[in-house]
Formats: C-alpha cells, sequence, structure tokens
C-alpha cells in the first residue's frame, strides 16, 4: 500500500492462476526505484539475505534477516547520490513480503526514505513525504504472444526529494543492457 507504481490485476481466475505461476517461477521481471536515507558505500551488488517474519507486541511484525527463512534475492544499482540521499535502482528476484525495505536497511544499511517501518539508522533531513519505492516497470512473458508490460512513471514526490530525473536515469539503464 506504501509502494507506488505498477500492478498486475488479472481479468479472470484463468488469468490469475497464469500470472501466479510465473511470479513463482521467477519469469517476471519487476524493477523498483527507491531513494535511500544515505547512500550506499558500493555502486551496485546483490543482496542475497534471507527473510523470516518476527513479532512482538510493542513493534507489531516485520521481516528480519534469519538464516532458515525464505531465500531472498534483490540486484541493486546505484543511478545517482544528492544531498546525502541515493536513487537506487532494485530488480527483485525474488518476491518476499517486504523485501526490498528489508534488504535495502539490513543489506545495504540505509533505509528508503520515508519507510517508518524499516528506518534508516542514521536518518538525514526531514521528510514527510511518505515512502520513496516504485515499481516503475513491469514484464511479463506469454507463450507465444507478445509479453504484458506496464511502466509507471515516479510520482513528484521524487522530484521534492532531489531527484526530478529519476524516469532519465532509469531510462538510461535501459540502454546500456541491451
Amino acid at each position: 500500500r506504501d509502494t507506488s507504481g505498477c500492478l498486475l490485476l488479472a481479468r479472470n481466475p484463468k488469468a490469475a492462476k497464469r500470472f501466479t505461476q510465473a511470479f513463482e517461477n521467477r519469469e517476471v521481471e519487476k524493477v523498483y526505484l527507491a531513494v535511500l536515507d544515505g547512500v550506499p558505500a558500493e555502486s551496485e551488488g546483490m543482496i542475497d539475505l534471507p527473510l523470516g517474519k518476527t513479532s512482538s507486541r510493542e513493534e507489531g511484525w516485520r521481516m528480519q534477516p534469519d538464516p532458515q527463512g525464505k531465500a531472498a534475492i534483490s540486484r541493486w544499482r546505484l543511478l545517482a547520490a544528492r544531498d546525502g540521499r541515493a536513487l537506487v535502482q532494485f530488480r527483485p528476484e525474488t518476491g518476499r513480503t517486504h523485501q526490498l525495505r528489508a534488504h535495502a536497511l539490513h543489506g545495504l544499511g540505509i533505509g528508503i526514505l520515508g519507510d517508518t517501518y524499516y528506518p534508516s539508522p542514521t536518518p538525514g533531513a526531514p521528510w514527510d513525504g511518505g515512502m520513496l519505492l516504485h515499481a516503475i516497470s513491469l514484464r511479463l512473458p506469454r507463450a507465444g504472444k507478445e509479453p504484458v508490460a506496464a511502466e509507471a512513471p515516479p510520482p513528484p514526490a521524487f522530484a521534492t526529494a532531489g531527484f526530478p530525473d529519476a524516469q532519465a536515469l532509469h531510462d538510461a539503464t535501459k540502454q546500456t543492457e541491451g
């Protein structure tokens, strides 16, 4: 609910089953943009950090690193860094609940700007513009047909956070990938 951007909806049960199977088989290409409340030390990488659900009466439930948890893999790339914040592109290979939020915090050591569940341990400038995690594109292959593809431009909050060129920076990665 806090993440903006692309959402895949099925029009009938048959399509829903096909889509679910594609997600389970890791056939769906998902790309997210996030503004981090800090700048990672590296420019790109892979976070391979299994996650498990924990809960407490005081804090509610959260996803935490757990060696016995479910596999969770995210590839990431730094697109830009400005004023102590970073625009990062995430490509999750798995689809765990809160995966990118937990991977940003526990894998990179930096929370997503505006994330109150997984906040940065050393927050920068105050921010009240909501969480800046955005599903910018989704691509689902289909046998014998054109893939289902969707793109959603970043919301205005990305510009407010210092990245008015978020879409252009994302588009430039498509040129370098193929």
